[in-house]
């Protein structure tokens, strides 16, 4: 679905922006509260730790980083999606990922309005589809009553 061909791609890009964020505050209810604590971790059984780190706290806009630690050893931090959450409009759009460029950036190498379209739609689509995931296995952050154990640094 992600290369679908979506007649008026730019209303669904709004409509998956807004389902993301649904979705996002049910991953992370208290996530207006996200600015005393700066990251936190979430788990599932069986499944690799997720990570949330505040990334910069606007009056409007949160910009977040949502990633999985795969490999204790390596430090694989994965996908590491760079989110920018609009509070006021309840929104939630990918700025990047660990392996594409900023969508600023990629705006700069002089695209044509629907590759750019494009673009984003193939980041916020897989946003969605990886929101699903963690919702589905349980993940949770609880951001407000932190414990030693829910609470990571990664600055």
């Amino acid at each position: 679905m992600s290369a679908l061909n979506l007649v008026n791609k730019s209303y669904w890009l709004e409509k998956i922006c807004e389902s993301n964020y649904r979705k996002l505050l049910s991953l992370v209810p208290d996530l207006d509260d996200l600015n005393e604590s700066k990251s936190a971790v979430a788990n599932a059984e069986g499944k690799p730790t997720l990570y949330l780190r505040l990334i910069q706290r606007a009056p409007y806009t949160l910009t977040l980083e949502l990633t999985h630690r795969f490999q204790q050893e390596l430090e694989a931090f994965e996908p590491a999606v760079q989110i920018r959450v609009y509070l006021d409009v309840k929104a939630a759009e990918v700025l990047s990922d660990y392996h594409r460029p900023l969508v600023a950036d990629a705006l700069k190498a002089g695209s044509s309005g629907q590759k750019v379209l494009d673009y984003k739609w193939s980041l916020n689509y897989f946003l969605d589809k990886w929101l699903d995931h963690c919702l589905q296995n349980r993940y949770r952050f609880s951001i407000t009553r932190p414990s030693q154990e829910h609470c990571l640094a990664l600055d």
